[in-house]
């Protein structure tokens, strides 16, 4: 059976590819159907379709029952969309299979509650398909124990940059941690979870009040319109273009990326919300 790092690069090789919906199209429709095979083998996907700008798009929806299916559910997404004009490895085929790796574990064994896993759509154009589904579930009331959002998984480096320069002296100069950053309502489960993944991965964490107004660099990716609706919410980052040099450039390849890293974050983000 092959090992989780070899399952992680054979889920990456065909994800990292040009797919943006305005650069390539068709791109981007290849790997929403080879998404839609892969977690069909483990449900039945839903389509969640929203249009804005002129534009469509489609969230793909797998819902897992948990051991308590009364129990609010966890929800756990990333972005299949990727920049224009890069394959976009990191950004975001790394959180896109660990999405795939977290739906293998946990319908083989489920969790204690109920899992949404969601492969957002257009996250690079203004985070359309998360900010649509946000919006659809607040206006349905449906409650949400967590939203945890897989942003760019896959990268260390010997140097790390923050929004405050400040911030280095708490964090560190390296860039070899994975950064959980949350609104301060999901505060409560910050111990637990840092504890759990942290000792797969080095582990830091960020909380952010004020829906990271404060720091508008908390707030590009999928997490954050689930912070405006009222949600507890985190983001699960290497930190981008913090540490990235091949952010949102052709550069930005599959032989860039720390595989062990990726597979110590999903193994680490895998025993830190499975207990939620």
């Amino acid at each position: 059976m092959p090992s989780l790092q070899q399952r992680l690069q054979e889920s990456l090789a065909p994800l990292a590819r040009p797919r943006h919906a305005q650069w390539d199209p068709l791109g981007l429709m290849a790997v929403r159907g080879l998404l839609k095979e892969r977690l069909g083998a483990f449900g039945a996907p839903r389509e969640h379709c929203f249009e804005g700008n002129g534009a469509r798009g489609v969230n793909l929806i797998l819902q897992l029952p948990g051991r308590q299916p009364h129990l609010a559910p966890l929800l756990v997404g990333a972005h299949y969309d990727g920049p224009p004009q890069s394959p976009g490895a990191d950004d975001n085929a790394t959180g896109v299979a660990v999405l795939l790796e977290l739906a293998r574990l946990w319908h083989a064994t489920p969790p204690r509650r109920p899992l949404w896993l969601v492969a957002f759509d257009q996250e690079e154009e203004g985070l359309r398909g998360s900010r649509a589904l946000a919006a659809q579930l607040r206006a349905d009331r449906q409650p949400l124990h967590l939203m945890v959002s897989l942003e760019m998984l896959g990268f260390t480096s010997p140097h790390q940059r923050y929004p405050l320069d400040a911030m280095r002296w708490l964090y560190g100069s390296s860039g070899t941690f994975l950064a959980l950053v949350a609104n301060l309502s999901a505060l409560p489960l910050l111990p637990g979870l840092a504890l759990r993944l942290g000792r797969h991965v080095p582990t830091k964490v960020l909380p952010i009040p004020f829906r990271g107004r404060p720091l508008p660099d908390t707030r590009r990716a999928d997490h954050s319109p689930f912070w405006d609706h009222g949600y507890n919410a985190l983001m699960a980052t290497d930190t981008a273009f913090l540490r990235n040099p091949h952010y949102h450039r052709p550069t930005d390849t599959l032989a860039t990326l720390d595989l062990a890293f990726l597979t110590a974050a999903c193994e680490g983000l895998h025993a830190a919300l499975d207990p939620l």
